[in-house]
């Protein structure tokens, strides 16, 4: 039987260490992608990517993603519903309030989506592995 050795942190160590919200997705595109111009010009691009996963039981998942100010080439040549895409970001949980009380729903707020023919190479935003190697 193996037993993992323990280690002890003091409380600055814990108050240093950093906290880590990074997602990378991979998937299909669900829908038409949703462009939405604002007065003051800046745009938003929603779109529902689908997630198949295998482990630990088979499942589909559909998850919103949001990219702000998308690239002209996105918005110009926007990928069809069955297209596959990375998107890398972040997860957010936003709150409103609609008519049957107050409302929540988590969402990736994407840095970059690209089409899924490799890892997107973004020299501001490097993707480490597990070990702190870069992915690039």
């Amino acid at each position: 039987m193996s037993q993992r050795a323990r280690t002890f942190e003091t409380s600055s160590q814990r108050q240093d260490r950093m906290d880590l919200n990074v997602v990378v997705l991979g998937g299909r595109l669900a829908a038409p992608a949703e462009l939405r111009v604002f007065e003051n010009g800046n745009r938003l691009m929603r779109c529902l990517l689908t997630v198949r996963s295998e482990r630990p039981a088979r499942r589909i998942d559909v998850v919103p993603v949001t990219l702000w100010d998308p690239p002209e080439g996105l918005v110009a040549s926007p990928p069809a519903p069955g297209d596959r895409l990375m998107a890398i970001g972040t997860v957010q949980r936003r709150f409103w309030t609609a008519a049957d009380g107050r409302r929540s729903r988590l969402e990736i707020v994407a840095r970059r989506v690209c089409p899924d023919d490799g890892p997107p190479i973004d020299p501001e935003y490097p993707l480490a592995d597990a070990t702190g190697g870069d992915l690039r």
